[in-house]
């Protein structure tokens, strides 16, 4: 068993900590909101004041935060991580964000004597909960394989991808294509419904059919009732979408499937949808051809226009 931290005990990051948890590993934990964390604490999880004191008490220390921007807030400054962190010490960052910026702060924690990989996840809330969650990694393959042992304490499948940054770049690579599943999908439905096949009738029809990818499998439900909460919010899947973007302008890669749906995740902002799953593309699909969308889980009216709770800038 290990000594473990983990800094970011969010929806994701709360849960895979849980995991650690159960496997038997000692958790030392940060988070900004330490209310967030209180179902941890009573499972066992000790509390570090800051990133930097979670550093100092732990030999593999995990993070995972929204965005770049809070990547570079949990790590820099005298309470950030990087000041905790020393000879041996080996960090986990499970993040998704950009590449370049990943492979900067790689370099900033070798000055420090520490290693770090980046090892963001493939998966929901849902698959950490049933043990499913695949995990790509990038860094140092010898470091990689001291923590595989940990990391499939997390999820089953735990792939080996390249140096430092390259996990990331395969996330935004994979994740690219799940709006863009989501449109056909939705597109196909509407074209049904609309042409006289009720929605739950095509929705079935197409979940047997030979383009119902396991993404579809598990999101495709959301055209029938909303999820009361998002497993993956239009905020979150613009922000993964635009890293897209400017990598495909670094190397040179159009990307013109993603610049659409990017734009109709951007209806979704402008509809207050920001903070819903990112399935009410169907919703805005929905508004445009004049069919009324679909309704919140434990609603029994369904919403034409999606309205919602303003969303997050």
């Amino acid at each position: 068993m290990a000594n473990l931290g983990f800094i970011g005990l969010g929806a994701m990051g709360g849960r895979i900590a849980s995991r650690l948890l159960q496997a038997g590993h000692t958790l030392t934990g940060y988070n900004r909101t330490r209310e967030k964390a209180g179902w941890l604490l009573e499972a066992g999880m000790r509390w570090g004041e800051s990133p930097a004191a979670v550093a100092q008490a732990a030999d593999v220390i995990f993070s995972m935060v929204a965005d770049t921007a809070a990547l570079q807030a949990i790590t820099e400054g005298p309470q950030g991580l990087l000041a905790g962190l020393g000879p041996g010490k080996i960090y986990v960052d499970m993040s998704t964000v950009s590449p370049s910026a990943s492979r900067a702060l790689a370099q900033r924690v070798a000055e420090r004597g520490a290693a770090m990989l980046d090892a963001p996840v493939s998966g929901s809330t849902v698959t950490v909960e049933q043990g499913r969650l695949a995990i790509m990694v990038g860094g140092e393959r010898t470091i990689f394989e001291q923590v595989r042992p940990i990391l499939l304490d997390i999820g089953p499948r735990v792939n080996y991808v390249g140096p430092n940054g390259q996990a990331v770049l395969m996330k935004i690579a994979i994740n690219l294509s799940l709006p863009i599943q989501f449109l056909a999908f939705s597109e196909g439905l509407l074209l049904a419904e609309k042409g006289g096949i009720p929605r739950e009738t095509a929705f079935r029809v197409w979940m047997d059919s030979v383009v119902a990818s396991p993404a579809m499998q598990y999101r495709g439900p959301f055209v029938l009732e909303r999820p009361a909460e998002a497993l993956f919010s239009v905020n979150m899947m613009q922000k993964d979408l635009l890293l897209a973007q400017e990598l495909g302008r670094e190397v040179d890669v159009p990307l013109p499937s993603v610049a659409l749906a990017n734009e109709l995740l951007t209806a979704a902002r402008a509809l207050g949808l920001g903070r819903e799953d990112f399935a009410v593309l169907f919703d805005v699909l929905a508004h445009m051809a004049g069919v009324t969308g679909s309704p919140r889980a434990g609603q029994n009216t369904p919403q034409a226009d999606g309205a919602g709770e303003g969303s997050e800038r």
